[in-house]
Order: structure tokens, then sequence, then C-alpha cells
């Protein structure tokens, strides 16, 4: 099983006087990095906040927003009389340049400009933040679902990738041995610019060429490279997401790739060791989002 790390989920709770949705949107990212948007009389709670997503999300890149929508409204209110005059100021002396009258409405208009009128709130009650960490819950539940759906998603990508990358593995094996026909041949064939038919030593000729033949043999690397696919498949089927060691096993992966392709000395060969890389990009660059 795995999950990525793209993920979102929203829950909403009703309180007495105001409606709270909780919207939670994750990103990928190597650690735990939260970013906040949450009403003043949630700041206390902060930390709180931040630790219950960490435990429950565990990493990736987590944009936490809760908007309040007052369905009562406030009870008090204060006016920044000093901010109203400068913005009575103002508006006088740009009504003088422009030659215009100011009518009895000014005063409605000066009270919707930013910061003349503030809403004092409301203590934030016990009960009623029982009731706002349980909409947090299942927020969170929703965007581990999130997670799990397009987790699935990859898995089902992985196994594909991983199955190519053996099949190009199987696809080698008749190049492999014609590469053998086609050395001895070349060897031969240099070997009878320099010197005659009759004066080459048959056996010190095979040794060279099973000794050369031994330096690119690419069987250990395609044990492992066969052993590597098997393994990253089996962590896929982990009770839980790994993706690190997922990574980890992508690394190897590639290491034995790049292996046979140096070893290969066949154009045919080449084309297949490029295949299997392209497959194996495909894969890092999804690895990238995986929990």
């Amino acid at each position: 099983m795995i999950k990525s790390m793209t993920g979102f989920g929203k829950a909403e709770c009703e309180l007495p006087d105001k409606r709270v949705t909780i919207e939670i949107k994750t990103l990928n990212s190597k650690q735990f990095d939260m970013q906040a948007r949450i009403p003043n009389v949630f700041r206390e709670k902060e930390l709180d906040l931040r630790m219950l997503l960490n435990n429950r999300l565990e990493r990736g890149k987590v944009d936490l927003n809760i908007s309040v929508d007052e369905t009562a409204g406030y009870e008090n209110f204060t006016i920044n009389r000093s901010l109203a005059k400068k913005y009575y100021d103002q508006i006088r002396l740009l009504s003088a340049d422009l030659n215009l009258n100011i009518d009895d409405q000014l005063l409605s208009t000066l009270l919707k400009l930013p910061d003349v009128m503030k809403a004092e709130p409301k203590e934030l009650k016990e009960e009623e933040w029982a009731i706002i960490l349980k909409a947090m819950d299942e927020a969170i539940l929703r965007c581990d679902e999130f997670r799990q759906m397009e987790g699935d998603k990859l898995e089902i990508d992985f196994d594909n990738r991983i199955g190519l990358i053996l099949a190009y593995l199987n696809e080698l094996i008749p190049f492999e041995e014609d590469r053998i026909l086609k050395i001895k041949s070349r060897f031969r064939k240099d070997l009878q610019e320099v010197v005659s038919e009759q004066k080459i030593d048959e056996n010190r000729f095979e040794q060279e060429v099973i000794y050369y033949l031994e330096k690119i043999d690419i069987t250990e690397e395609k044990t492992r490279l066969k052993s590597h696919c098997d393994y990253f498949l089996v962590t896929l089927l982990e009770p839980f997401s790994n993706g690190k060691k997922l990574s980890f096993i992508g690394q190897e992966i590639g290491r034995e790739i790049n292996t046979i392709g140096s070893k290969a000395n066949d154009y045919n060969m080449q084309k297949i060791v490029v295949q299997m890389k392209d497959e194996l990009e495909k894969i890092k660059e999804q690895l990238m989002n995986i929990l």
C-alpha cells in the first residue's frame, strides 16, 4: 500500500452563532511543512493543530485554511474614530479639488472603509473547540482517503513500469548471445590483419576472448536488477507507505541498469537499456510524491 502526498479534505461544523469551514490541502515535500490561514480567535490553538496534522499526515506541504461565517453577527463593535476622521479629511480635500459636494451619505461610506469599524470577536469556548476538532478530524480523514486513492493509481503505474523493465531485461538475452559471436568474429578479423591465419594460436585466442567476455558479462547485473525489481513490487504491498524506501530501491535499480549499459558493447542492447532508463525516470518522478 502506498499513499500520495497530494490530497484534499474539507469539513464543516455548525456552532450556535457561526459556521466553521475547514480545508486541508497537501502537496509533496521532503519534510512536514505547514502553512495556516486561521482566524485570530484560533491562534492560541495553532500549535495543537500543527501537532495534530503532523501526527496524522506525517509528511508533505500542508495548507490549512479555517474560515468562519458568522450567522448571528457580533455583539460588540468599535469604530476607529481617528482613522475615520483621516478618511474624511482626505475625501473633503479631494472633493474641493474636483469641485464636488459632500452629501449626507458619506458617513455610511466611511464606515465601510478598511479598519474603520471592527468587530470584537468572542472568546473561543472549550465546547466549541471540541466540535471544531471533530470537524478537523473529518477533514484529515477525507484528505487521507484522497491520498490513498492517488496512491492506488500510482501503485498500478509503478507495477506496470517495473513490469516493462523486467520485460526489457528478457529482451536482452538473444542480443547478449549474438554479441559473443560478433566479438569473436571481430577479434579474429582484427588479428588476421596483422597475423596470418596459420600463425594464430587457437588456445591463446580462446583465452583472450574468454577474458574479455568475462569483463563485459552482465549475468550478475541482470540477477541483481531482477531482485531489486521484485523487492520494489513487494514493498508496494507493505501495509504502510514508505516512499523513501522505494526511492532507495529505485536508486539500486538505476545502478544496475547503468552498469548493464556500460558493459553492453552492442547497439541493440544499448537501445533496450535506454528504454529501461526511460521507465525508471518516470518511476523516480512519481516517487517524489509518495509518502
